[in-house]
């Protein structure tokens, strides 16, 4: 689905000017989005399979939660309704931990340049796996993993969306530490 964003600076501010998503993807136009890592007490991680029908790395597995900050939303608020319509759990804004952003610029072999300042949140899934709802647009599958079983296997870009291997380290460490 197309929709309006706010183009970034380097900080994940907002410049003042936006676009269409398509347009940002087409020209390779700096924007935000969220990634919110979940994880539970038994130390695993919630990690989603992104649908079939996804223009970007279809069928494989990736962050979460994530999506694109729409034009005047901050992204604590993007991240809270992300959540909501990806796997529908409310959280509230006092369980989101933030832990800053993340630069990644990726060229796909359909022509569309992602680049993007994801804010990177982590917060606690205090619910069961079998009460997660994926939004079916967007998601095909969910499963929790061991903190080990991601650091073991993000290298495999068969399975897992090939983010730069220095942001699957970072987010990792994260994780170790809030676990």
């Amino acid at each position: 689905m197309d929709e309006l964003i706010d183009i970034v600076n380097l900080k994940g501010e907002p410049t003042g000017n936006a676009c269409m998503k398509s347009f940002a993807h087409q020209n390779g136009i700096l924007h935000a989005s969220v990634h919110c890592w979940f994880y539970n007490k038994q130390g695993e991680i919630l990690i989603q399979k992104r649908a079939k029908n996804k223009d970007i790395y279809p069928d494989l597995w990736d962050v979460s939660v994530a999506g694109h900050i729409a034009s005047e939303e901050n992204f604590t608020e993007a991240a809270i309704r992300e959540i909501k319509e990806e796997i529908n759990v409310i959280v509230l804004k006092q369980e989101l931990i933030y832990k800053g952003i993340w630069e990644e610029k990726h060229q796909h072999s359909n022509g569309l340049i992602d680049h993007e300042i994801h804010h990177i949140f982590l917060i606690e899934l205090k619910t069961e796996l079998t009460n997660l709802t994926p939004q079916a647009e967007e998601v095909s599958d969910l499963k929790l993993v061991t903190l080990d079983y991601l650091e073991n296997n993000y290298t495999n870009t068969t399975s897992f969306v090939p983010h730069d291997l220095d942001y699957y380290q970072h987010i990792i460490k994260l994780l170790r530490e809030a676990i």
